[in-house]
């Protein structure tokens, strides 16, 4: 039985879509195709029940399936058994980060962590916390790393990070309310202000609006003006004076200290948040392994010494 083979008819059986996994597995729909055909020549039996709508298993593949996550683990787990008998801790690492902590966070950490670890390749996706789960679901990443806590009860969830969101404005952006000695504003202030958010859909508008309904405030009526799904983006409009934003502490520490940016506190409250590494502990390898633990102990120390 081929390793490849099964590994593909294992994924089109649980997405149920030759598309999806050709994009899980960064093949060509018509190499999926082919891969099952040679499959099923191999068995000599059919496994799929093909219409123009859906993928169905057929009776032999329904029983091939239920075998098939019990092989590719144990597949799995003899690999990492031999990798550890080796001297180094090498082989391919993705990992998913959302956009703060892949912007902001984590290019201060690679580099560290490629010194002791050269032989493993990273490769690093950006993109929303939604988007970053989506592709651990669809083991398109080994690891996550996210800016809120998932409802995946398959997922290990670990905090790493310590983060707060505050709010900045352009240095000339005018309210009545702030003079040169006070800087600080009620919760009420802000739904009457220009807001520049990130878009639903991102760890840091989640926690925005979690804190809101928790506080018996509706984030349907903040006055949001301008939806960005870049950070960057919404520095540089706060820069312009259109508004002000609500945005991670980590990555406007270099426009603070240039004086580019100004922060505003808001009485009573804050927004701290944890960042959290998600990963399914059964199909960790050792490359992942090595870069959990490196991330957690770096955190950890850094956190110590402040």
């Amino acid at each position: 039985m081929n390793f490849e083979h099964l590994k593909v008819f294992y994924t089109v059986a649980r997405k149920k879509s030759f598309s999806e996994t050709a994009k899980i597995l960064h093949m060509s729909q018509p190499n999926i195709s082919l891969q099952i055909r040679q499959f099923e020549e191999s068995l000599n039996i059919k496994l799929f029940k093909r219409t123009t709508r859906k993928v169905d298993l057929t009776p032999a593949g329904q029983i091939l399936f239920h075998s098939a996550e019990r092989i590719l683990n144990l597949i799995h787990q003899t690999q990492k058994e031999i990798a550890l008998l080796s001297d180094s801790t090498h082989g391919v690492l993705n990992i998913g980060a959302s956009i703060t902590i892949g912007e902001y966070i984590f290019p201060y950490v690679l580099g560290k962590y490629k010194k002791e670890y050269p032989n493993v390749q990273i490769i690093l996706e950006i993109y929303n916390s939604h988007q970053i789960i989506e592709k651990l679901v669809n083991e398109e990443i080994h690891l996550a790393f996210v800016q809120s806590m998932i409802t995946h009860p398959k997922y290990r969830q670990r905090p790493f990070f310590e983060d707060e969101l505050i709010i900045i404005a352009a240095n000339d952006f005018i309210l009545s309310r702030l003079n040169n000695c006070d800087e600080s504003i009620h919760l009420d202030d802000i739904f009457s202000m220009p807001l520049i958010l990130r878009e639903a859909g991102s760890g840091t508008r989640q926690v925005i609006e979690d804190y809101l309904k928790r506080n018996n405030y509706n984030p349907e009526n903040l006055q949001v003006i301008l939806e960005l799904e870049n950070t960057q983006s919404i520095k540089s409009a706060v820069e312009s004076g259109m508004g002000i934003s609500i945005i991670s502490r980590a990555s406007v520490q270099h426009e603070l200290q240039l004086k580019t940016l100004r922060e505003l506190s808001i009485q009573g409250m804050n927004l701290k948040r944890d960042f959290y590494s998600v990963y399914d502990e059964k199909k960790l390898t050792p490359a992942s392994e090595s870069f959990l633990t490196f991330i957690h102990d770096y955190y950890r120390l850094e956190s110590e010494m402040t």
